[in-house]
């Protein structure tokens, strides 16, 4: 059992690319805001960023994973939610996949030219709120925080979900789904100086099995399964959780934007007395705070063992021989 939630919230690697931002104006306790991934279930944020927008709520700093980072980056770009769900209607599947066949990947050209075409060449560095895009590098298997450069490398390599699309090559990376490793990146929101962290989970139910013995809908069911399990941290580490039921959409398809953002906003807009009242605590919540601290003694402890197994295994090899 131990090695069981060792390993739920191990962390192999994580690096983080940023410079600091001086300039970045924070409320008497720092709000966070951590976006999780759902393919296009994301279209919802644009509901939920209107509903926010309504209750006067600004969040000093924002993570997201996969589409997570999409919309987040756009909300600390401080695009409008109007021209965000304009941009949303007008898209079609053409406009981001380069690939007609389900098992063939498409490049990530066309999303890397959509995302810097909807974001003005910016860098991080030119986004109004501080801001961090979740990758993994299947070279290192490092989890990757982009706090600074190009946009649309770090976004699309933090959306290329494998199977949908091809890594993005980044040297000296090469980026896939951030999801894989960190779903939820609450945790990450906290490292960028948040106190309390609110997270948006576009798919609660995930983790759905099959009993259908098609390649691909297994293939389907071990990535539902498996981002479920990379979605606990995310929960252990947010003061609240807004939950979306975005069951009856299909998350690789466009279809159902306009219902999606308007399940975003009064979802948003019913919980909202709940996020104020989280919003509006005097001081961190110390139980997450010891929680956390708990979980990275745990990792080091993890990691000391492991260097420690590997120095007996060497020198047993050694004597062996």
């Amino acid at each position: 059992m131990s090695n069981w939630f060792s390993n739920l919230f191990k962390r192999p690697s994580i690096r983080t690319i940023e410079k600091s931002d001086p300039n970045a104006v924070l409320h008497p306790l720092k709000l966070g805001l951590a976006l999780s991934g759902g393919g296009t279930f994301g279209t919802a944020y644009i509901g939920v960023f209107r509903a926010f927008e309504e209750a006067g709520l600004h969040f000093d700093y924002v993570a997201g994973t996969s589409a997570g980072a999409l919309f987040g980056a756009g909300y600390c770009a401080g695009i409008p939610t109007e021209k965000m769900e304009k941009i949303a209607l007008s898209l079609r599947e053409k406009d981001v996949l380069t690939s007609k066949f389900i098992l063939v990947p498409s490049k990530t050209d066309k999303l890397e030219k959509l995302i810097d075409q909807v974001f003005e060449g910016r860098t991080f560095e030119q986004l109004k709120t501080p801001f961090c895009a979740v990758a993994v590098d299947v070279i290192s298997g490092e989890e990757l925080h982009f706090r600074s450069g190009s946009l649309s490398k770090a976004i699309a390599g933090s959306c290329a979900f494998p199977g949908a699309f091809y890594p993005v090559e980044y040297p000296p990376f090469r980026l896939v789904d951030g999801g894989i490793q960190n779903n939820i990146p609450a945790d990450v929101v906290r490292e960028m100086g948040a106190d309390v962290v609110v997270a948006v989970d576009l798919n609660p139910s995930r983790g759905a099995g099959t009993d259908s013995d098609k390649y691909l809908s297994m293939m389907l069911a071990v990535f539902r399964i498996m981002m479920k399990s990379n979605s606990y941290r995310g929960y252990v580490h947010s003061d609240y959780i807004l939950k979306l039921d975005l069951t009856e959409f299909n998350q690789m398809k466009l279809n159902g934007t306009k219902d999606m953002i308007e399940i975003g906003y009064q979802t948003a807009k019913a919980d909202m007395p709940n996020i104020l009242k989280t919003l509006g605590m005097r001081v961190p919540n110390e139980n997450i705070k010891e929680t956390a601290a708990r979980i990275a003694e745990m990792q080091k402890r993890a990691k000391q063992l492991n260097k420690e197994n590997k120095i007996k295994l060497k020198l047993l090899k050694k004597h062996g021989e």
